[in-house]
């Protein structure tokens, strides 16, 4: 151990560096100490730097709804009169559809919605001529997806002009639709057939219940409503995992009402969560509350979308995989068309809701939102076909619509913005 003396026998202050250097001048080691002390004192003088503001969401609510405006106008331009815009090629040319496919209507309904944004008389015109070439649609019997067709273009449409020569076209569209139904299966048919079954049901069918609530308020037939509550109850019973995630199609026996199997067409696996899939069936019971404001339609809605917004492989910016155990996550693809539809059903599920699950919906959709709205998502004026959106995935099993744009995922993504918007304003 080591001992100093001085004169007066007290033993002087010992510094860590006169402990391991004794001969070391004592003033040098303080002019050192005052140095760094005074560097101290300078950086905890300097300003903070500022973070970064993030952009309000009603800015970014206007600026995505301008740049659909431009997009779907320069559509409209190009467009075939007979034709609807579906996606783009591996080429990056345009796909269109004539009237008899499932996405017929997502056009016109979304120039419906940018005319309530706007108000403008342009795309008003725009959307009556996209959408009378819809009419003949109401009496087509092959189709589940009439609800898709004629509620977006005809719907939308006579919600805002009240132009009631429309009503007998969608009472049609509702009688064409219900002759799908079968009293012993409880549920609507979708396709003709699948994998050798003749009775298959999609959880799609739950989006197209809606032109059916709407056809029992206005006609005052309560067939239309009870064959829609029984389609929603029959799915609940049979399409939902224990985990509340759902499968794609069912095949049901038309003799005994017995489900015969449980399948995927679009997903990765029969017992895969594939990402629209989920979506719809969020959207469909959120609406289904909506309509009938039967609690059990409200709490398949909350699980369902708890099972969306917990799930491990939900990304951060909450953009699904295409299908929530695709084998290849991180490196698979997103698809923005679940994300839209989920964003739009959140919204309006938000308003339905506490304070807890109203927070957390309601955070969820604008993260969407901001996401889909971003650079990475957003097409920039004159590109991507003139389409919205960018990323979206139809048919990844069939290798058909892979990482391209959609145009239901524009539809919704309107539909969201606008929705959202509404909800900020009513609120303030």
């Amino acid at each position: 151990m080591l001992k100093f003396h001085n004169q007066n026998n007290v033993t002087p202050f010992l510094s860590s560096r006169d402990l391991l250097y004794p001969s070391s001048p004592r003033p040098y080691f303080l002019s050192v100490c005052f140095v760094i002390l005074l560097a101290l004192i300078f950086i905890s003088c300097q300003p903070m730097p500022k973070e970064k503001k993030e952009t309000p969401i009603e800015e970014i609510i206007e600026t995505s709804l301008d740049r659909a405006i431009h997009q779907y106008k320069q559509m409209h331009a190009v467009l075939p009169d007979t034709l609807f815009p579906r996606s783009l090629d591996k080429e990056g040319k345009l796909v269109t559809n004539p009237r008899q496919w499932w996405t017929s209507g997502f056009f016109p309904g979304s120039l419906w919605y940018l005319f309530e944004h706007t108000g403008d008389e342009s795309l008003k015109q725009m959307a009556l001529e996209r959408t009378a070439v819809l009419e003949k649609e109401q009496y087509n019997t092959m189709d589940h997806d009439i609800g898709f067709k004629m509620l977006c273009s005809y719907g939308n449409g006579l919600r805002l002009t009240k132009d009631s020569i429309t009503i007998p076209i969608l009472i049609q569209s509702s009688e064409s639709l219900i002759s799908r139904f079968n009293d012993t299966t409880g549920v609507i048919k979708s396709w003709e057939e699948f994998k050798g079954y003749t009775y298959p049901v999609i959880i799609d069918n739950m989006m197209n219940l809606e032109l059916l609530f709407w056809a029992s308020k206005v006609s005052g037939n309560h067939k239309y409503y009870d064959i829609a509550v029984s389609h929603a109850n029959k799915t609940i019973d049979n399409h939902f995992r224990e985990d509340n995630s759902s499968y794609h199609v069912l095949a049901y026996d038309t003799n005994t009402g017995k489900v015969l199997a449980k399948m995927t067409a679009q997903g990765a696996a029969d017992e895969s969560a594939w990402a629209r899939g989920q979506a719809w069936g969020l959207y469909g019971y959120t609406m289904a509350y909506s309509e009938t404001k039967d609690q059990k339609y409200l709490k398949q809605a909350e699980k369902i979308a708890n099972f969306i917004l917990d799930h491990p492989n939900l990304p951060e910016d909450h953009i699904p995989y295409w299908d929530f155990n695709a084998p290849d996550i991180p490196n698979s693809y997103r698809d923005a068309s679940a994300a839209a539809i989920i964003s739009s059903a959140l919204i309006e599920l938000s308003e339905y809701v506490k304070d807890a699950s109203k927070n957390k919906y309601l955070t969820a959709a604008s993260i969407i939102i901001r996401t889909l709205s971003n650079e990475n998502y957003l097409a920039k004026e004159g590109e991507n076909g003139n389409f919205i959106l960018k990323h979206g995935v139809g048919h990844k099993p069939a290798n058909s619509e892979i990482d391209v744009p959609l145009s239901y995922a524009d539809y919704y993504f309107i539909e969201a913005l606008i929705r959202l918007k509404k909800l900020k304003e009513r609120v303030e």
